[in-house]
């Protein structure tokens, strides 16, 4: 008999997330604010605000596990007032179910580093959002200690694939290869990245669901295949598909002036330390207690062209 999970918002982790659960038999309850058009076969959907509090108590309520799939809205301002109510929201619900508390998370609450990522590494007070995602590990992790909930969370980078509308490889690279233009990149695309594949990054989620209790109380880093650089990742995409690699790079005084006209822009400066280095991330702890199998770019790259492809015939 399938486990009973509540999966907290529907984007592209939550969507991925669901579906993998669904599709082995789980009782799978899906939840945000308004009924998406489709939902995985099986499933049912509950309409709740995660910044209500009744609401959040009601769709954790009934359930074994509860899937943090959240993807607010890329602005500091809607961080630092949703966040904290949503995470301590979420707890509260989970501490009255009893269910296992799952958070799909990032990796802004490190801040600027300059060496591979692990979880080890201390909590950032940089910035506001890397700040704020840090504020509300803090939250998780009290919680957990304190033994109010059991509490874990998965740690991404960058995601890409088929249902990544904001992904820079998805929609500003293979898309637009798609429709004959050149790739469009905000940042330098010629230092090493890690990038996750959100089907990699759900089925992750889905192993922390699986996990026995003293596999919670900490951080994960999802697999990732192989480091490349977001040019030669962009490459790669141009040449399953055929065409030219033209990438057009946003000079960084350009991307100032354009932020002054489109907030995502703007909220990007200050994750510049994403891009303006290296960045590693470190997933050898998950690769020796789970698996370390993570999607191939090719593959991941053919999935994604594939998907976009579907949406715009010939």
């Amino acid at each position: 008999m399938g486990q009973r999970v509540a999966v907290i918002g529907f984007g592209a982790v939550g969507r991925a997330t669901a579906s993998l659960l669904a599709a082995r038999g789980d009782e799978v309850r899906v939840v945000q604010r308004h009924r998406p058009r489709e939902i995985p076969p099986g499933s049912t959907f509950q309409e709740a605000d995660v910044e209500d509090g009744e609401a959040m108590g009601r769709a954790c309520a009934g359930v074994e596990a509860v899937a943090c799939c959240i993807g607010l809205p890329y602005d500091a301002a809607v961080w630092a007032r949703a966040w904290p109510r949503a995470m301590n929201n979420l707890l509260d619900g989970c501490a009255a179910s009893g269910a296992r508390l799952v958070f799909a998370d990032n990796l802004y609450l490190y801040g600027p580093q300059t060496r591979p990522l692990t979880e080890d590494m201390p909590l950032t007070s940089y910035g506001r959002k890397p700040r704020i995602r840090a504020e509300i590990t803090q939250l998780w992790r009290k919680a957990h200690d304190a033994g109010k909930v059991r509490a874990v969370a998965v740690r991404a980078a960058d995601f890409y694939g088929p249902d990544a509308s904001t992904s820079v490889i998805s929609a500003y690279g293979v898309a637009r290869f798609l429709a004959g233009k050149p790739a469009l990149v905000p940042y330098p695309a010629d230092n090493p990245h890690d990038f996750t594949y959100v089907p990699d990054f759900a089925r992750a989620v889905v192993t922390l669901i699986d996990a026995p209790d003293d596999a919670y109380g900490q951080g994960w880093h999802v697999p990732n295949a192989p480091t490349r650089t977001l040019r030669e990742v962009l490459a790669l995409a141009a040449a399953r598909i055929g065409v030219k690699p033209r990438v057009t790079v946003l000079p960084r005084g350009l991307a100032v002036i354009a932020g002054l006209f489109k907030k995502e822009i703007a909220e990007i400066a200050e994750m510049r330390f994403q891009r303006d280095r290296p960045y590693l991330v470190d997933s050898s702890r998950f690769a020796a207690r789970f698996w370390r199998d993570a999607t191939p770019f090719d593959k991941g790259l053919d999935a994604t062209i594939a998907s976009y492809r579907q949406r715009s015939p010939g």
